[in-house]
């Protein structure tokens, strides 16, 4: 099933062009354009987009490592050029070399990778940030609080003594006469 997979890849993408020139130089490896990366049209000067989804590249390429046949696919996003080496060094060289749809390929177009900081740590989501994550609102402002607690908390004799001052001082006395004011004066109807 796996294999059936790649063959059908090769045969679609590759087999003609190899069957043209083995005819004119056999163990020239032939330029075939790379349906994984997207191209530039040289005559509109739009770029098309890649042939194979990042969906149907991963399935190929989950597939030919089950085959191991993954020397056989163009590099990509999902299968970088690294890993491809490694596989083309570990691939078997004698037992597939008669059939034509395992012929050499010089893939056009070029994979840019990019560089993910921390990728090669293990640790892509936090590298170079200096906090971890974002957090509720509560535990942002934590901090914050704790230390206006602890300041409040020092002086909390002195202004309790402040506060029960004021408050007898605000206090009108039952002897004193109450204070004339507009509203007195008036009636509510």
């Amino acid at each position: 099933m796996a294999l059936n997979a790649i063959k059908q890849f090769r045969r679609r993408e590759v087999i003609n062009a190899l069957k043209d020139v083995a005819k004119v130089a056999p163990k020239e490896p032939v330029r075939v354009n790379n349906p994984f990366l997207p191209r530039l049209n040289p005559e509109t000067g739009r770029w098309a987009p890649a042939k194979y989804s990042l969906r149907r590249q991963a399935d190929l390429v989950k597939k030919a490592k089950e085959s191991n046949t993954l020397h056989l696919l163009p590099p990509g996003l999902k299968l970088p050029t690294k890993e491809l080496k490694a596989a083309l060094r570990a691939a078997p060289q004698e037992n597939q070399a008669d059939e034509v749809w395992t012929g050499a390929v010089k893939w056009e177009g070029e994979v840019k990778e990019k560089k993910v900081a921390g990728a090669e740590v293990g640790n892509r989501l936090y590298a170079g940030k200096w906090r971890m994550f974002k957090g509720h609102k509560w535990q942002r402002v934590m901090k914050s609080r704790e230390e206006k607690r602890e300041k409040a908390l020092k002086v909390m004799n002195r202004r309790i003594k402040w506060f029960k001052g004021t408050y007898q001082r605000r206090r009108p006395s039952p002897l004193d006469r109450p204070k004339a004011t507009a509203k007195l004066g008036k009636l509510p109807f």
